[in-house]
């Protein structure tokens, strides 16, 4: 099996680190992968403002890169699901559309991967802490993925796996485009996820999407709350130095 990366932009340009933790994951597991230096942006942004005609550029790299792929992987739920829906932007050629939606299928979010392909849970990981998993949007509602970050993270050595979910599966509210246009409301829900951490005693929030993370982590810097958020895969991966 060979894999193909696709890391998000979050990733790229504001927390590498989790690349580099899913590349040291996947050398310990003795995973066979690359990662194509040419790949861009999935096309979401431009997908959510409304404007899905600028996503063309964006999807025709996409194919252009990762169409011979057997798997694409990547650490966020919310670009493999918008890299799923690529098949179906206005203005793509026919072929285009059919090999976008051949593509779709073999492109996998990493618990996804990790949990219900590979068949994995214990990866022999430690951390020693008490960590809530927060769901991301895309994760839970397009892609059904609730169960695996959760048996993959109960499954690491010395951490305990708190509930601070509350009545529901809640938004953290960053949202893309919400959160700029909807400001208010963007703050307001990410302040109810950080008082349902702190009641559950949480000194650390794991997720599967560095979006969520950077907005959630951003707001309880600005409010001093001791919280310290990482992707799972940060929490899964050996440390830097360390023997696969």
């Amino acid at each position: 099996m060979r894999l193909e990366l696709f890391i998000p932009c979050y990733v790229e340009h504001l927390r590498p680190a989790v690349g580099l933790a899913l590349a040291r994951l996947l050398d310990r597991l003795g995973l066979d992968w690359t990662y194509p230096a040419d790949q861009t942006c999935c096309g979401q942004p431009a997908y959510n403002a409304g404007h899905p005609h600028e996503a063309l550029p964006a999807a025709r790299n996409f194919l252009r890169r990762f169409e011979n792929a057997e798997l694409v992987l990547s650490p966020s739920g919310s670009c493999v699901a918008m890299l799923r829906r690529l098949h179906s932007l206005p203005g793509l050629a026919p072929a285009e559309r059919d090999a976008l939606a051949a593509l779709g299928p073999r492109c996998l979010e990493l618990s996804d991967f990790l949990v219900n392909r590979l068949g994995r849970v214990d990866l022999g990981a430690r951390w020693p802490g008490r960590v809530a998993y927060q769901d991301s949007c895309h994760a839970l509602r397009e892609l059904g993925l609730a169960d695996e970050p959760r048996r993959l993270l109960a499954a690491v050595e010395g951490l305990e796996l708190v509930d601070a979910s509350g009545p529901e599966h809640e938004c953290c509210g960053f949202g893309g485009v919400y959160a700029v246009k909807l400001p208010e409301l963007s703050v307001a829900q990410a302040d109810e996820r950080l008082a349902l951490l702190a009641e559950a005693g949480a000194d650390t929030l794991a997720l599967t999407d560095v979006s969520c993370l950077l907005h959630l982590e951003g707001r309880a810097r600005h409010l001093g709350r001791p919280l310290r958020a990482l992707h799972f895969v940060e929490i899964l991966a050996p440390p830097p130095g360390a023997g696969a």
